[in-house]
């Protein structure tokens, strides 16, 4: 009986999509429709700004066709790789191909996602 948040915010930490699931549905699967729900107006004329130049997540939305579908986008992801997929690749040797590049500074930024949530609770104090 519980539920997940599913938040992208800016890099000033304003919402920009949310999606609401149950708590036991899977993180990976909500962040592609998360990125196709960001629509940001353009000060003259033009279509709204849909993508993203990078995505900066938690493990819990790392997974190779979630690398693969943002690559085909253009979008540049910076998350730390699971320990199961870590040992999947190394397991395959060769075959498993290079580890995904990671930023440990760049991904520190991603507390500005939390930061987000904690503005909100603080406003309901």
């Amino acid at each position: 009986m519980t539920s997940k948040i599913h938040l992208a915010v800016d890099g000033r930490g304003l919402p920009m999509s949310v999606i609401l699931t149950p708590g036991q549905a899977g993180d990976n699967p909500q962040l592609l429709p998360l990125l196709d729900q960001i629509a940001v107006g353009r000060d003259g004329p033009g279509r709204p700004r849909t993508r993203p130049e990078r995505v900066l997540a938690d493990k819990a939305y790392s997974h190779p066709s979630t690398r693969a579908a943002l690559r085909a986008r253009g979008i540049g992801f910076t998350s730390p790789e699971r320990i199961d997929q870590i040992q999947r690749r190394r397991a395959k040797g060769s075959r498993g191909g290079r580890p995904p590049a990671f930023d440990p500074d760049r991904y520190a930024d991603r507390n500005v996602v939390e930061r987000c949530f904690n503005l909100g609770s603080a406003a309901n104090v």
